[in-house]
C-alpha cells in the first residue's frame, strides 16, 4: 500500500507538534518542581533551561526552544 508524500509530511507535522506539547508540559512542571526544591541539586546549563526567581515568582524558559521556534516560524513564512 503506497501513501503519497502528503502522508509522510503529515506524520512529521504531528510528531513535531507532539514534541512541542511534551516540551510545554515539561516547562509547566519545571517551575513547580523548582519552587518545591525538588530541583535544587540539579545543574542544567542555562542555554537549555533558564529559571528566573524573584519574590516567590518562578519563570522557566529555554533559550534553545525560543531560537528553534523563531527559526521554524521564519522558515514557514519564507516558504509560503
Amino acid at each position: 500500500m503506497s501513501f503519497g508524500s502528503t502522508y509522510s509530511n503529515n506524520w512529521t507535522f504531528y510528531i513535531v507538534g507532539l514534541l512541542f506539547i511534551a516540551l510545554g508540559i515539561a516547562f509547566l512542571l519545571i517551575p513547580l518542581l523548582a519552587s518545591t526544591g525538588a530541583l535544587s541539586n540539579v545543574r542544567v546549563p542555562w542555554v537549555i533551561l533558564y529559571v528566573y526567581n524573584k519574590g516567590g515568582f518562578y519563570f522557566a524558559t529555554s533559550p534553545i526552544l525560543i531560537i528553534v521556534s523563531i527559526a521554524a516560524l521564519l522558515i514557514f513564512l519564507l516558504k509560503r
